[in-house]
């Protein structure tokens, strides 16, 4: 959640995304901190470079949580939480990132450690995931897969 919060505060976006919105708050972002605008030696150089990786990295996440994106992406989305079972399972603070056995993975966002151990200690995990999770918290498709071995 802080990620999100941060990137939203970034471009300053109050409510729910716009793409277009964010486009337009992304462009001129990059021109404001691109690294090409500083000459070597000028102070800023080396922030503005730091800048410009944030500045695309919290483009790219907020794209990814948009309501536009999730809509286009919903059936994808609806296929793997439905016919596809859980296949490995990370939590970190609160983001749980799950990796299902079709390859695909979608962090969830706002995951307590309570729930987590509901999740954990459930008997049936994806009855679980699929009752109190995967409707309940907002989430978005991370861009790691599942590795074949």
């Amino acid at each position: 959640m802080k990620r999100i919060h941060e990137y939203k505060k970034l471009f300053g976006i109050q409510t729910e995304i716009d793409l277009k919105d964010l486009k337009k708050k992304y462009r001129n972002l990059v021109k404001q901190w691109h690294p090409d605008k500083f000459q070597d030696g000028d102070p800023l150089q080396q922030e503005a470079e730091m800048q410009s990786r944030k500045i695309i990295d919290g483009y790219h996440f907020l794209v990814s949580m948009a309501p536009e994106t999730k809509e286009k992406n919903l059936p994808d989305y609806t296929q793997t939480i439905t016919n596809s079972a859980i296949a490995d399972y990370q939590h970190k603070g609160l983001l749980l990132e799950i990796t299902f056995t079709d390859g695909a993975t979608y962090e969830y966002f706002g995951i307590t450690k309570p729930v987590y151990q509901k999740m954990v200690n459930a008997g049936n995990l994806n009855r679980f995931a699929k009752r109190s999770i995967y409707p309940k918290y907002t989430y978005r498709k991370s861009k790691r897969i599942l590795q074949e071995s």
